[in-house]
């Protein structure tokens, strides 16, 4: 009987024991289920770590900073939260919208001082690429390093620490003052210390995992034995445009095409479909709201879901949105235009010393058309772990 009642007593201590600390966890998240609700759950959190992906999709520019599914979190709501702006007014998402393939629908994204000086490249499948370097004239030297220019820039989200702004430090005194910060700290670090490195690779985590792998495209590609096969699940059309995207263009010496394809495999690289590093001026030299030119421009993002469901553009094209349709972007590359000044304009558009003429056909046109269609997916748009955690 005393052996039976202590042991009663045993489980009872153990019992609130391990009472005590289911409620000193929920205690110690109270403030994110107080502010996320059921959006955000310590305890059971949203798979960023282990996405699959094709087997074909073989780049990576993670490095030294692997996706946790607790970093990925907090680097969503740092995406995604006002606060990090100087007036409460813009967050990432302001200038990377998710129904955009998380770019912007307007050629100059607004900020709490005018507006950026170019048009907001799509981050979608940011991860997947050799390319390292980030922005349009790839000033940031990894993904990183880009995270937080924008919110130290005074046009974008005012914390230069110039031109009357507030510096770095204020924001993260700010952010040390929400509680929310401090939980979500802890459960991606270990503790609540906030710190601009944490703040970069929060952020980065959050931006490589959004990912898009489920477009027509990528159906086709499963059961193809390479790219240059035909697709089984592509119209003849696509399967052309295919080929004309993968196929190398043969010129004569006036820069005309003779043969072969439209060659844009050169830099846009399937199956990522991501730039070339070693890429240079595309031939589009402007700048957003003036006449001069600007040819440091030879960064872009992939071309997975450059086109929405319905088969337009997700946001203008270019560095300086010039370029409002698809075919505008086609014709584009069809005659590269020769402008004074362009000293690093890629040597793949000038073949013979010439600005390259691809000549396509209408047909030719609309081929390629329906291909680039085929690489938008639907999952990028809808799943709920890249949506905006905050309530409405």
């Amino acid at each position: 009987m005393l052996k039976t009642f202590s042991i009663f007593i045993l489980c009872a201590v153990v019992m609130a024991s391990c009472s005590k600390e289911n409620t000193a966890t929920v205690e110690q998240y109270a403030a994110i289920k107080s502010t996320f609700g059921a959006t955000i759950d310590p305890a059971n959190l949203s798979n960023y770590a282990t996405q699959t992906k094709p087997a074909y999709i073989v780049k990576d520019n993670t490095t030294t900073n692997p996706i946790t599914n607790s970093g990925a979190t907090l680097g969503r709501v740092l995406f995604y939260d006002k606060n990090l702006s100087k007036d409460n007014t813009i967050s990432c998402s302001s200038c990377h919208k998710r129904e955009f393939a998380f770019g912007d629908d307007k050629i100059a994204s607004t900020g709490v001082n005018g507006v950026t000086g170019r048009h907001s490249m799509r981050l979608v499948n940011s991860r997947f690429a050799i390319e390292q370097k980030f922005f349009w004239d790839e000033r940031a030297t990894s993904l990183e390093n880009q995270t937080t220019q924008p919110i130290q820039d005074h046009k974008e989200m005012g914390f230069s620490g110039k031109d009357g702004d507030p510096n770095l430090a204020t924001l993260i005194t700010k952010l040390e003052g929400l509680p929310y910060y401090q939980e979500l700290f802890k459960l991606a670090y270990g503790d609540s210390k906030i710190s601009e490195p944490r703040l970069q690779t929060a952020l980065a985590q959050f931006i490589r995992s959004i990912q898009s792998f489920d477009s027509k495209y990528d159906v086709g590609r499963a059961a193809a034995p390479n790219d240059n096969s035909p697709f089984a699940n592509f119209s003849a059309l696509e399967n052309q445009g295919k080929n004309l995207f993968l196929t190398p263009p043969q010129f004569n010496a006036n820069g005309e095409r003779t043969g072969g394809g439209a060659g844009c495999q050169g830099c846009h690289r399937a199956p990522e479909f991501d730039i070339d590093p070693n890429s240079r001026n595309n031939g589009i030299v402007g700048v957003v709201g003036s006449t001069t030119i600007d040819v440091t421009n030879t960064r872009s993002p992939t071309l997975r879901d450059l086109l929405n469901a319905n088969g337009t553009l997700n946001s203008q094209a270019m560095h300086d949105g010039s370029l409002a349709t698809i075919d505008a972007v086609i014709n584009h590359y069809n005659a590269i235009p020769s402008v004074a000044g362009n000293t690093n304009v890629d040597l793949r558009l000038r073949p013979q010393g010439q600005f390259q003429k691809l000549l396509l056909t209408q047909n030719e046109k609309d081929a390629l058309v329906a291909f680039m269609k085929t690489l938008t997916g639907t999952t990028v748009y809808t799943d709920k772990k890249w949506s905006n955690p905050f309530p409405n």
